[in-house]
């Protein structure tokens, strides 16, 4: 008979799969609450044109690669097939409720010490530890002005295909979405324009074509170096921003300092004249839009790439510390800083590929379980003593990793010093050890 299990996880996308597949491996019973009906979040609804920007080879669950029939970089529907694969070879909905949403997560003691009582449709039960991985894009961030406009308004998550638009088309935001969006209007000879308020280096898909991570030479070398290497590659396939009408200079070349856009395409139709750059946007009334130039013109439709809020409608926020709305976190952004017995998995998104990173994310979540079952409690007020507190989700892969590494070295000691200890540890001893 299967032990009942002590840890439940929010939400079966690609983060709640890891996770349940991960902890389950290493040994801890965990079930999974899924909203709807089906695995995989978000990759049942995206934009139609959708495709993977990091290759396939890197952009895999742990033991498990895609098929060796599928291109270098999959499309949402391979990807989605993909994801429906991986739950299956592992048996993995037998430990998923659907049509579950968590209502409400209630700490038991002041801090969570003792447990979570998780509220699902009307049903209470009781949980040693909480795994939050229901996502960071689904609820869509749009500015004011959107109100104002009158014609076809279409958030990048309710885009699907062109046969959504009419008209003119203006795109507004300039991220990897925004520019497939783009991409998708002009390539259906749709008039399209992007608002692109700030300069931004974008980044091709493939260098001497290969994927920019899997060029050899350039991951031998030491970051600064690397980094500035790929800019003159950069440099060289793409040319600078005077070489695209209307593109405003990067604020910095610093690949590091700045979102990782990647796309060939938008450049591309830049220059056969499909899309156009226009600066921000200052006021809309009906279908007119009037620019940050002083320049207006009338649009049919708007697709807006702008972003998501982080949320947690099943926590009341007040028990968290939040700045720029999203989380405070420690332990390479798996733990809050307030709370103990909830952990985050997919709420840091070290660039590049993301799946292995939830698996990484959640085998530091088992250690810390296995540390806590041992004895050694408080972990989350111990690491938010000792460690930055950090709101950040896009963060550069080497940086997380080093914050990871440090945290699992700090994990060792602890279990050095506290072998068989069934107490809170001391945090000033704690502090002498590190």
């Amino acid at each position: 008979m299967s032990e009942v299990p002590r840890y439940c996880i929010i939400g079966a996308g690609a983060a709640g799969l890891a996770a349940v597949k991960t902890l389950r491996d290493l040994g801890i019973e965990a079930e999974v609450f899924e909203k709807s009906d089906h695995v995989g979040g978000h990759w049942h609804h995206d934009y139609d044109a959708l495709h993977l920007i990091t290759p396939k080879n890197s952009s895999c669950f742990d033991g498990y690669p895609m098929p060796e029939s599928y291109p270098l970089y999959p499309s949402r529907d391979q990807v989605r097939h993909y994801i429906d694969s991986y739950a299956d070879h592992f048996g993995l909905r037998q430990h998923i409720t659907f049509n579950a949403p968590v209502e409400r997560l209630t700490p038991l003691g002041a801090q969570a010490e003792e447990g979570w009582e998780v509220t699902v449709n009307q049903q209470t039960r009781r949980y040693q530890g909480v795994l939050v991985a229901n996502g960071h894009l689904w609820d869509p961030a749009l500015p004011p002005e959107a109100e104002r406009f009158s014609g076809i308004s279409l958030h990048s998550c309710q885009y699907r295909n062109p046969g959504q638009l009419q008209g003119k088309v203006l795109v507004v935001g300039c991220g990897n979405s925004g520019c497939d969006l783009a991409v998708d209007a002009a390539q259906h000879r749709f008039e399209t324009d992007v608002v692109i308020r700030r300069g931004q280096v974008f980044q091709p898909k493939a260098l001497f074509g290969l994927p920019r991570a899997e060029l050899p030479f350039l991951n031998q070398l030491p970051p600064e170096l690397q980094n500035a290497m790929t800019q003159m590659l950069i440099m060289a396939s793409l040319g600078n921003w005077k070489n695209y009408p209307g593109m405003p200079e990067p604020e910095s070349w610093d690949l590091e300092k700045q979102p990782p856009v990647v796309n060939n395409l938008l450049l591309y139709w830049i220059q056969h004249g499909r899309i156009r750059v226009r600066p921000g946007i200052l006021a809309i009334e009906g279908k007119r839009v009037t620019f940050s130039d002083g320049t207006c013109a009338d649009y049919d439709s708007i697709l807006w790439a702008t972003g998501f809020h982080t949320r947690l409608p099943f926590l009341e926020a007040s028990l968290l510390s939040w700045q720029q709305g999203v989380p405070l976190r420690t332990a390479a952004m798996t733990l809050p800083t307030t709370l103990e017995n909830l952990y985050f998995v997919g709420l840091a998104a070290p660039r590049g590929p993301q799946w292995p990173v939830y698996c990484q994310q959640t085998r530091l979540i088992a250690r810390l379980i296995q540390l806590q079952e041992g004895g050694i409690t408080h972990l989350a007020g111990l690491l938010a003593g000792q460690q930055p507190h950090d709101a950040r989700i896009d963060i550069v892969r080497r940086l997380w990793q080093q914050d990871y590494d440090d945290t699992w070295r700090t994990l060792d000691l602890l279990e050095k010093v506290h072998p068989q200890r069934r107490a809170t540890p001391s945090l000033s001893t704690t502090a002498r050890i590190l």
